[in-house]
């Protein structure tokens, strides 16, 4: 982070102004916005398995479908 020292006879809020300055010319700021939802890549064990999950589910909803245990509803649409 930006260090800013007090002047002589200076404000509090012509330091915060100073500092918010300084830590906007920086790009620290910027920065962190970027990363801060950046999410870490699965590993490929946790992708097969919830690949599996999800056409178990899959297939397990067209049985139920097919069978009529389940009433033939539209699905959500996806964005």
């Amino acid at each position: 982070m930006g260090e800013v020292k007090r002047r002589k006879g200076e404000t509090f809020d012509a330091l915060l102004r100073r500092f918010q300055r300084h830590v906007q010319t920086s790009g620290k700021l910027l920065q962190a916005k970027k990363i801060r939802f950046k999410n870490k890549p699965m590993n490929r064990n946790k992708r097969r398995t919830s690949a599996l999950y999800r056409e178990e589910k899959r297939q397990n909803y067209e049985y139920l479908l097919k069978t009529g245990q389940l009433k033939d509803e539209p699905q959500h649409k996806r964005r």
